[in-house]
């Protein structure tokens, strides 16, 4: 199965389009998003060509595509814009032997570990940070960093599963 990662879009369409033009993005089966779908937040300046009412319309187009959890920036009204579920705090995901578990990144993260057996895979965003490693105990931590917002000297970045492996993608 090939799926998708976005998180961070805070309401910037035109980044948020240019991913879903991409192969990778277009043509995976599920679009995990991470949270921090449509509100920038009050720590975040407002963004260039911020439009939450598109990028709403966007992923509403997705929407049999998408699986989705709830970021720190997404409430209730978000939901209301959205035709498909963002308010868990959490997901798990089956696919090709491996178990994903999907969060934002704000309670669970790499500091603050789920309990996961070896092999599963910890995807979460919150940092706007692109992140791959392994910890001593085969779980992996996938970040795949922001689409609107960079931090930490990242470019704009989305991740891929291929069925395989895990990779980032870059936004130029």
């Amino acid at each position: 199965m090939k799926i998708a990662f976005l998180s961070d879009i805070h309401g910037v369409p035109d980044v948020l389009e240019a991913a879903l033009g991409r192969d990778g993005v277009k043509y995976a089966e599920r679009i995990v998003l991470l949270g921090d779908l449509l509100y920038h937040g009050p720590r975040n300046g407002v963004p260039d060509m911020y439009d939450p009412v598109r990028v709403a319309k966007l992923l509403n187009a997705e929407k049999d595509r998408i699986l989705a959890v709830r970021g720190n920036c997404d409430t209730e009204v978000d939901q209301m814009m959205l035709e498909f579920p963002i308010l868990a705090p959490y997901s798990v995901l089956a696919a090709d032997g491996k178990t994903f578990f999907l969060t934002h990144g704000h309670v669970w993260n790499e500091d603050n570990l789920p309990p996961l057996a070896s092999g599963s895979v910890l995807c979460h965003g919150h940092t706007h940070i692109p992140l791959l490693r392994e910890t001593s105990f085969g779980v992996t931590i996938f970040n795949p960093g922001s689409l609107a917002l960079q931090k930490g000297g990242s470019a704009r970045s989305y991740g891929i599963w291929d069925g395989e492996r895990l990779a980032h993608e870059t936004l130029q």
